[in-house]
């Protein structure tokens, strides 16, 4: 059972996607046909469908997604959290077994505490009663608004995505590494050691560059709250799916064979509730 707990599929439109670059390997449709020959041969069961726009329209069409092809194991999708209307739409989305949780881009929000609004924190406090989780993604200078977001809600299940994109290409590690200390001491909040090589020099990045970083957040959360993700495709703009894995691959050798099988997959199947190995995680 090994999952990666972080991918994205799209169909290519330019007014849909403006952050994708133009010209880049991202400036096409990808799909699970596109995945699911790389799950296989690195001898993965399955993965996470990631939002990659602020509509409720994606959300559908990935669960769509999800209901004809098995490798989609769950499906963290985009609501309007700061809407009225948030607890029918969460109520719509979760009647599909395969939707997981929820995710917003704060990091795009120009508001470092943005997570803070009322209207945000009204519409998160509703996640649990639908079962879902809820992914951070965020820059370091959300970081404090994050430590405050995980204290006010000690029973939602977070994990924080790409350990918060830290500044890996400028060599910079605090305040980062403090804060990110400090987020782990919330037990409801783990993290995605993923997309890590799109920040670093995409074309000059060695291995050796993210040790400082790995061994930060694995002393900060330990083996049962970190998990395995691609963050495919876009880390096609700094190296292949190949050289993403095997890059946690090797330094996760260190790590007792329980705690590699949870860090490929046992560990996101308890968050996410993935009901295809419901026996397997309990």
């Amino acid at each position: 059972m090994k999952i990666d707990s972080h991918q994205h599929f799209w169909r290519y439109d330019a007014k849909q996607y403006p952050w994708i670059p133009k010209g880049s390997p991202l400036h096409r449709d990808w799909l699970p046909n596109d995945l699911s020959p790389l799950l296989a041969k690195a001898g993965l069961d399955g993965c996470i469908a990631m939002q990659a726009q602020q509509t409720v329209e994606e959300s559908r069409w990935l669960l769509t997604l999800a209901a004809h092809s098995p490798i989609i194991k769950g499906v963290v999708g985009w609501v309007d959290l700061q809407s009225d209307q948030v607890e029918l739409e969460l109520a719509e989305l979760s009647r599909h077994p395969k939707f997981v949780g929820v995710r917003h881009v704060v990091q795009n929000e120009p508001d470092v505490d943005f997570m803070l609004r009322p209207n945000f924190l009204r519409g998160l406090g509703k996640l649990k009663a639908f079962n879902l989780t809820y992914d951070v993604l965020i820059f370091p200078k959300q970081l404090p608004a994050a430590i405050e977001l995980v204290k006010r809600f000690p029973e939602q299940p977070f994990v924080l995505d790409h350990i918060a994109k830290p500044l890996i290409k400028d060599d910079v590690r605090s305040p980062w590494r403090e804060q990110i200390q400090e987020l782990a001491k919330a037990p409801n909040v783990m993290c995605k050691v993923s997309g890590m090589v799109t920040e670093a020099d995409p074309a000059k990045w060695k291995p050796a560059v993210f040790k400082p970083y790995l061994e930060v957040v694995f002393g900060a959360f330990g083996e049962g709250r970190l998990m395995y993700g691609s963050d495919w495709p876009v880390c096609l703009l700094a190296g292949s799916y190949e050289r993403v894995l095997r890059l946690v691959d090797d330094y996760t050798r260190q790590l007792t064979a329980a705690a590699r099988a949870n860090f490929f997959g046992g560990n996101a199947v308890r968050f996410y509730r993935i009901k295809d190995f419901a026996g397997s995680a309990a």
